[in-house]
């Protein structure tokens, strides 16, 4: 993108670090001029912008890839400037149609609650609490009432709204949509009205929503807001965007050893894109970094400094060390040093267990089943040693059961 404005006065080396910072792995900065002006503006006067980010609670947890987002306005927050974490519990009884070729159900008041619990708490471990302005998008939008939210229909035309890719797409297939769709981004662009937005950050797919703000707020007799745009992020499979029903994400509330292991279980190709979007180190650190590993260092130590980074920023730094440590007992063949224990009991008589039932009754199998799928394809071990035999009984005794390179168990059989 083009950083170069021939403005007068020139621009000071704060406002172009704030646009470099700004800049750092966005899709879309619009209008660019403007954000410029807006940063000159602030840097004049003192006077801090108002940078919102909204999200719906429509799932109880979130992964890295709901971050990117996060970690941008972190970057923004840490220039100065105001951050406001906005919970739509408002629109999330409407439902966001965004990227949608069905109508996408309503929440329940009650599901919004449950939800929105934890969307707060688990944005903190990104944003710095003590600078960030919490808001719900229902003090200013239950208010509203019928009259205002006729009101506020009236500022847009059906031809407009019929021009977002999803509408256009889904009334061309003859795809019902709710009247009360159209209401979804009218909300969310009055949200900038009332918190008198200055920037309002999303993903790619919600382009329009975020351009219906900068359109309300010129309606409302406001300065327009910019909008910035973040890729969604790849999964670990490189390919989808992260996704829970995918399979493919890291939730941020998932054990420390879990999330080191699957991070560095990313391609080499991938581990740069979530360094320009999920690390904190500075675009000069990372071009240092892809230096080395191009001149012949490991591209594994670029991979595990991302891992530890992220799974500190979650957790602690010393769980980050110990799950890396963790990661190469397992590496070696080595058994971690906090496993599950359980006590299961011999069979009739003290007769001894079969390795298929045992990893059964271990949890380490769905079933005897796969358990000798598992040992035909050498992913058992005991006490260290491959399991090749289906026929194997264990009598009395503590057994370090492994499945894989990530499941363990120390069974006692008495």
């Amino acid at each position: 993108m083009n950083t170069n404005f021939s403005t007068s006065p020139p621009l000071s080396d704060r406002v172009r670090e704030a646009l470099s910072i700004t800049l750092r792995g966005c899709e879309e900065l619009l209008p660019q001029e403007e954000w410029v002006k807006k940063l000159v503006k602030s840097e004049a006067t003192g006077k801090p912008l108002r940078i919102k980010l909204g999200l719906d609670p429509t799932a109880p947890d979130i992964h890295i890839g709901h971050t990117v987002v996060l970690n941008k306005m972190r970057q923004l927050q840490d220039l100065g400037h105001t951050v406001i974490f906005l919970i739509g519990d408002f629109t999330s009884m409407i439902g966001d149609p965004s990227g949608r070729n069905t109508t996408r159900p309503p929440l329940t008041p009650e599901q919004i609650k449950i939800n929105a619990e934890t969307y707060y708490k688990q944005a903190s471990l990104v944003l710095d609490p003590s600078k960030t302005e919490i808001r719900y998008n229902s003090e200013w939008s239950d208010p509203l009432g019928a009259r205002g939210m006729i009101q506020l229909a009236s500022r847009y035309t059906v031809a407009r709204m019929m021009e977002r890719n999803d509408f256009h797409d889904r009334f061309k297939a003859g795809t019902p949509i709710a009247v009360h769709e159209f209401l979804y981004p009218l909300m969310q662009g009055y949200d900038s009205v009332a918190l008198h937005s200055d920037l309002e950050l999303g993903g790619t797919d919600q382009k329009f929503n975020l351009l219906m703000g900068r359109t309300l707020q010129a309606e409302y007799g406001q300065e327009p807001q910019c909008i910035l745009t973040m890729p969604l992020l790849e999964g670990l499979d490189g390919v989808e965007k992260m996704s829970k029903s995918k399979n493919n994400y890291i939730g941020i509330s998932e054990e420390p050893n879990t999330m080191f292991a699957k991070i560095l279980s990313i391609s080499d190709v991938l581990m740069w894109r979530w360094f320009t979007l999920l690390s904190f180190k500075s675009e000069a650190e990372i071009a240092a970094l892809k230096a080395e590993i191009e001149a012949g260092r490991n591209p594994k130590d670029a991979k595990v400094m991302l891992a530890k980074e992220i799974t500190a920023r979650f957790h602690s730094a010393a769980a980050a060390d110990a799950a890396e440590q963790d990661f190469i007992n397992r590496s070696r063949g080595g058994v971690p040093d906090q496993i599950p224990e359980l006590s299961l009991p011999l069979g009739a008589d003290g007769a001894p267990v079969g390795i298929a039932a045992l990893l059964k009754s271990a949890g380490l199998a769905a079933s005897s089943g796969e358990g000798n799928r598992l040992i035909d394809g050498g992913g058992v071990r005991v006490d260290s040693n491959v399991v090749s035999d289906k026929g194997l009984k264990l009598g009395a005794g503590t057994y370090v059961v492994q499945v894989g390179k990530r499941k363990f168990a120390r069974v006692t059989l008495a």
